[in-house]
Formats: structure tokens, sequence, C-alpha cells
């Protein structure tokens, strides 16, 4: 699933991420102006490193694969 687009909806089918955690997100990317990594995902309210491992096979950022921080360093 990817980051930079997926609604809140689509936010709730992750693991352990319900409507105000969805929510939470989408506000924090529109807020930043997006995402470009998904450890970016920690600054949201609610998610901590477990709770990020737990989510993060199922995303990405962008048009790549999911992201796992090694090495990446993103455009720019």
């Amino acid at each position: 699933m990817d980051l930079a687009s997926a609604t809140a909806a689509e936010l709730e089918l992750l693991p352990r991420v319900g409507p105000a955690l969805a929510g939470r997100i989408v506000a924090h990317r529109e807020a930043r102006g997006g995402l470009d990594r998904v450890e970016d995902l920690v600054e949201v309210r609610g998610i901590g490193p477990a709770t990020l491992e737990r989510i993060r096979p199922f995303l990405t950022v962008g048009s790549g694969g999911p992201q796992t921080g090694a090495g990446d360093a993103g455009p720019g």
C-alpha cells in the first residue's frame, strides 16, 4: 500500500490501525506535504517502533517497493 496516496479507509486494513490512527496518518501526511519514508510514521501519535515493524511489510512510499530504511536516501 502506498503511503503517498492511501486513504484512511485503506490504511484501516493494516494490522492494529483503526479509524482514529488512520485519520492521524492522513492528517500527518497532509500537514507535512507527503511522506518520504515509512519510518516517518513514528512521528504519528500512536505509532511506535513495534507498530511500525508490524505494518512495514505492507507499505511503500511512491512507486518503489516496500521501504526498509536500509540505504534509502530518497530522491534529491
